[in-house]
């Protein structure tokens, strides 16, 4: 209370005055109203003003713009500046003076849209740096907020080094160079990396300038790719090529090496123009080749793992970086060459056997099949001339057939040794290629490893008992299969065939015998070694008739030495009939003369 008693009444206020409204500065409320009016800055819907930030907040920007209100805009609007504070001046677009509430509307967004599109290509004639605000990520790169519009920043632009998680920079505000505007679709592109790339491209220089082949600086594994691994030797990159990783064959270069490993390497070549450095890996070891076992030699064993496969052969890797070829016609004893893929693949573990060996040319050669029996080697006890065997078709030829009785041993049927009645022209009439044939072996050529076998003799030869059957002059029935140039094939019977020349198949009525007629057919040739029967239709009634002109000279002959009274009736007799009975009649005449009855 005692407090109170110290305070004084204003001498000169206007009590009446503030009683009608007024204050004690003797001005109406109304000319009060007017000179605040006229304090406030003069502004209208859709115009773009300064402003200055009078407080922040996680929610909302205020900002004054010098009205009877301040204004408020949304934090969401000032992402792309991070770094905003009270005090700092700001663009603002008025989008309303006096909303329902009596609050004044604004965005700065729509403000730096306005002027944003001035902007960006002023930055671009200007190779300006600015900032934007990483929004999203999108096909290739990510969405940036800059100056209100959204540009696209590349993927392969953000850094120099190759970005593996493009969702760590969502969020951020980083600093760029517009480096393409396309003016018809207002498109913007940005880059970070062209910000830092000047300043590498001088590192690299110093960097390149110092380089000396032969060595051996520390790096950082910054790219893999199929072909080789990228070092960043501290702001230049050097390559390191697959096959400079590692003396032994690599398939891929995760295998050696990981993402951001530091390690040693040699600078193999570098290009100071083309700023290309090419690192070696593998150098910094000794050649394995030089390590390899000194006591090593032909004939000796070896395991080693199938690296690379080829049609003539397949590659053993029996040391890291020591490999050794074995060439197709090592993998078997068989003579046919077949593709290595059929004895074995990539990855592989085989055993094999040292053929050469030159450590100056770091080559070695090797094979399998030596770990086998060579079958050739006692071919006759297990192959003796005259056994029987179960041999598959592999080839035709026009003399014969090859075939192969277990893997290593091939041999050949020869045309004439598949049928004994039948005429083969070709192998491919008789059997087909993979299947199965019954052979005997009829003779050994150990040095050129091949066999003559026989399919026929598997049988008595039949012609022994068609030596008895088909004798000369003898007539058997048989049916035209074939007609050809030379002559006609005939089918006899026993499963034989015979062949008859086109003056052979001219029948008595003077026509020629056509094929699928069955006539009688008289044996003129028999020959048992080139199994050959010649036959004959016309021989038949030829020999016929001339049986009976000889008859008719005969009796002829016989009458012409009788006397002469006796001649007369058997001239005429003769002249009357010149049947073969009357021929008879007239030699048993001749006889009984003779004997003087």
């Amino acid at each position: 209370m005692s407090n109170l008693t110290n305070i004084q009444p204003l001498e000169d206020f206007d009590w009446e005055g503030y009683e009608q409204g007024g204050a004690q500065t003797g001005q109406s409320r109304e000319d009060q109203a007017a000179a605040y009016e006229k304090s406030l800055t003069g502004v209208a819907d859709h115009d773009v003003v300064e402003g200055t930030v009078i407080s922040i907040n996680k929610r909302e920007v205020v900002v004054n713009i010098g009205y009877k209100s301040d204004g408020i805009i949304s934090a969401n609007e000032f992402r792309y500046n991070p770094e905003l504070k009270v005090g700092d001046t700001v663009e603002v677009y008025i989008e309303n003076q006096e909303d329902k509430k009596g609050q004044l509307i604004l965005s700065h967004k729509k403000a730096r849209a306005a002027k944003s599109w001035e902007r960006v290509n002023a930055a671009l004639e200007n190779e300006e740096i600015i900032k934007g605000f990483i929004k999203c990520r999108t096909k290739g790169g990510m969405i940036v907020d800059v100056f209100g519009i959204e540009a696209f920043l590349p993927g392969s632009q953000i850094d120099v080094k190759p970005i593996r998680d493009y969702d760590v920079f969502v969020g951020k505000t980083m600093e760029f160079k517009i480096v393409k505007i396309n003016q018809d679709y207002r498109n913007v592109v940005v880059s970070h990396k062209a910000l830092i790339e000047a300043e590498l491209e001088q590192q690299k220089k110093e960097i390149i300038s110092k380089l000396e082949k032969g060595q051996v600086l520390e790096g950082t594994v910054k790219n893999i790719t199929s072909y080789g691994v990228f070092i960043d030797l501290g702001g230049v990159d050097g390559l390191v090529h697959i096959t400079d990783l590692s003396w032994g064959r690599v398939s891929d270069p995760h295998e050696v090496v990981e993402l951001d490993q530091k390690l040693n390497v040699v600078i193999l070549d570098f290009d100071e123009e083309k700023k290309r450095i090419a690192l070696g890996l593998k150098q910094l070891t000794p050649h394995p080749w030089d390590a390899l076992d000194p006591n090593l030699k032909v004939g000796d064993k070896v395991h080693g793992k199938v690296v690379v496969m080829a049609d003539y052969g397949a590659f053993i890797e029996v040391a890291p970086g020591v490999e050794g070829l074995i060439h197709v016609s090592e993998m078997s004893w068989s003579q046919h060459l077949r593709s290595a893929q059929d004895f074995m693949k990539v990855g592989d573990e085989v055993e094999a056997v040292i053929l050469t060996l030159d450590r100056e040319e770091r080559k070695m050669s090797l094979g399998i099949k030596q770990l086998k029996e060579d079958p050739w080697e006692n071919i006759e006890v297990k192959f003796p001339v005259g056994s029987k065997h179960t041999a598959r078709v592999r080839n035709f030829t026009n003399f014969g057939v090859f075939v192969e009785l277990e893997e290593g041993v091939d041999g050949l049927i020869h045309i004439s040794d598949l049928s004994w009645t039948k005429k083969v022209k070709h192998p491919s009439e008789f059997t087909k290629i993979g299947e199965d044939i019954e052979v005997v072996v009829l003779e050994i050529d150990k040095e050129n490893r091949r066999l003559s076998l026989g399919h026929k003799q598997l049988e008595e030869n039949p012609w022994d008992v068609f030596e008895t059957v088909f004798t000369r002059d003898s007539v058997h029935e048989g049916t035209i299969t074939e007609m050809l140039d030379k002559g006609a094939v005939i089918q006899l019977e026993y499963g034989v065939e015979g062949f008859a020349t086109p003056k052979h198949l001219v029948k008595e009525d003077g026509s020629q015998a056509q094929q699928g007629e069955k006539l009688q057919f008289k044996v003129i040739e028999f020959n048992k070694d080139s199994k050959r029967i010649i036959l004959s239709h016309s021989r038949i009634y030829e020999d016929a008739a001339r049986t009976e002109q000889r008859e008719a000279r005969k009796a002829e002959r016989a009458a012409a030495k009788r006397p002469a009274k006796e001649q007369q009736p058997v001239i005429q007799n003769q002249a009357a009939s010149t049947t073969l009975g009357d021929i008879d009649a007239l030699a048993e005449l001749k006889a009984k003369l003779e004997k003087g009855e």
